[in-house]
């Protein structure tokens, strides 16, 4: 099955055109920056953008970089405080002149591509597919089934500082920090999640996931740290298989 994959991040929103059945992009990849403000209605406008590049009529699958319940933003995120409870699936759907849309946290979908086809497969576990990029994302699957909206980015470090702000890429370059430093940063989260929950594996996306080699040797944390194999394209990949599983119900 055919189906039009769409990321929503704070940097980037990106999508293509992916085969279902094993994941594999059937298209280039397509990048927009996104908008500043990233407003409900500025963001639309890219995401309709991106329907014309491919020239798609049916379901789209779609990440989105915060809380998502039914549909609806429960969280603004690192995007516009306009977002506070919009209904992401209508307002893309009126956009985009009536194409169903699916929206999902963009952990929690870069996960489904993982455990189905990727780094995570066969893993019956606890697993956290951790996406680091603008914020951090995290996906929870339980003998393989997701737990949604698993917000680890949200723990508290340090006066009333969410962590995400310590540990994110974003953090990384605010602070002009090596890649050596930000990883030991990173040790000790993966170190306190370690305590709270007991996984079994991590594996870490988003964007700075394709330097995992120039950094994993940093890590102390004795739970096994994957790099996701999609890297990048995880959540493309993950929303896809998401529409495909959603348009059949």
């Amino acid at each position: 099955m055919k189906v039009l994959g769409i990321d929503i991040g704070g940097t980037g929103i990106k999508a293509a055109i992916v085969n279902t059945k094993n994941g594999k992009l059937l298209t280039e990849r397509y990048r927009i920056a996104t908008p500043k403000p990233a407003t409900p209605k500025a963001v639309a406008k890219v995401v309709k953008e991106l329907v014309h590049h491919f020239d798609w009529k049916g379901p789209v699958g779609c990440c989105f970089p915060t809380i998502i319940v039914d549909g609806q933003c429960k969280h603004h995120g690192n995007l516009s405080e306009e977002w506070l409870n919009v209904k992401v699936d209508k307002l893309f759907k009126k956009e985009c002149d009536g194409i169903k849309f699916y929206v999902s946290n963009d952990a929690d979908l870069a996960g489904v591509a993982e455990m189905k086809f990727g780094a995570g497969k066969g893993v019956k576990g606890k697993v956290f597919v951790i996406t680091i990029g603008t914020g951090i994302g995290s996906g929870l699957f339980y003998k393989r089934k997701l737990i949604p909206n698993v917000e680890l980015g949200h723990i508290y470090h340090t006066n009333g500082i969410i962590i995400e702000k310590f540990i994110a890429d974003s953090a990384r370059k605010r602070d002009q920090i090596s890649l050596k430093e930000w990883a030991k940063r990173f040790d000790v989260f993966l170190n306190h999640v370690k305590i709270l929950h007991t996984p079994s594996m991590y594996i870490l996306g988003g964007g700075i996931s394709k330097k995992f080699d120039q950094f994993k040797e940093h890590f102390t944390v004795d739970v096994p740290v994957e790099v996701a194999q999609f890297k990048n394209n995880a959540g493309i990949v993950g929303a896809a298989i998401y529409a495909g599983k959603k348009g059949k119900k």
